[in-house]
């Protein structure tokens, strides 16, 4: 995986065509640190104890990854939105980079799925679901990556998860347990994002947004 490059405005999105995978979520949820892991790399994507530091959209370009159904291998990006939620940026500020994520969001053709990634420990807010309410109705494909799962013991990550499932109106098929940290579901997340990137050549049956109005 390498950095493509950032991108302040519509204008500087690629314009390949390459499928597009979305990684979006609070501020300071662990985006950039998923993303590294996915890579192998530690430093790819910019990590920041600061919340709110990704103000532009970042697109990393994957090479040669293995098409499901041993279908040949494709490149794809996996893109890296801005956060939101961050209560310390300025109004204007604050206001600027979300509107920069939604101008991505909306009718972007080449995006394939998003990754809504939310911190396991916690109930969603009412920013994740509006959020959950967003891609529900723009009608983009989505599935829920519940980071940092190995702060928790199995069954009281079991639980998170089926109440994390319920409070984004998600089958708790839906809801990929990850961590950033220490590698965990790094493969099923890379499956749902290959079965999404090449529905053509197969699609993973249960994690990604069958596209209905109820978002589920």
């Amino acid at each position: 995986m390498t950095f493509s490059g950032s991108a302040a405005s519509p204008a500087q999105f690629p314009r390949d065509g390459l499928p597009e995978v979305a990684f979006l979520g609070r501020s300071n949820v662990g985006k950039s640190s998923l993303l590294n892991a996915l890579a192998g790399a530690r430093s790819l994507a910019r990590v920041s104890s600061d919340p709110g530091r990704t103000r532009v959209v970042n697109f990393f370009r994957v090479l040669g990854v293995e098409k499901p159904g041993g279908a040949g291998r494709g490149d794809l990006y996996l893109v890296d939105l801005p956060g939101y939620g961050y209560a310390k940026a300025s109004r204007e500020v604050r206001e600027g980079f979300e509107r920069l994520a939604v101008s991505y969001l909306v009718g972007r053709d080449p995006l394939r799925l998003c990754v809504f990634i939310v911190d396991v420990r916690h109930d969603p807010g009412d920013r994740d679901r509006t959020l959950r309410g967003f891609l529900a109705h723009h009608r983009l494909p989505w599935v829920v990556a519940a980071n940092k799962v190995d702060s928790l013991g199995r069954g009281e990550a079991r639980r998170r998860l089926e109440t994390i499932a319920r409070a984004l109106g998600r089958e708790r098929e839906a809801v990929l347990p990850v961590s950033a940290e220490k590698g965990d579901g790094l493969e099923a997340l890379w499956n749902a994002i290959r079965g999404a990137a090449f529905p053509h050549a197969g699609r993973g049956p249960d994690a990604a947004e069958r596209r209905g109005d109820d978002g589920r």
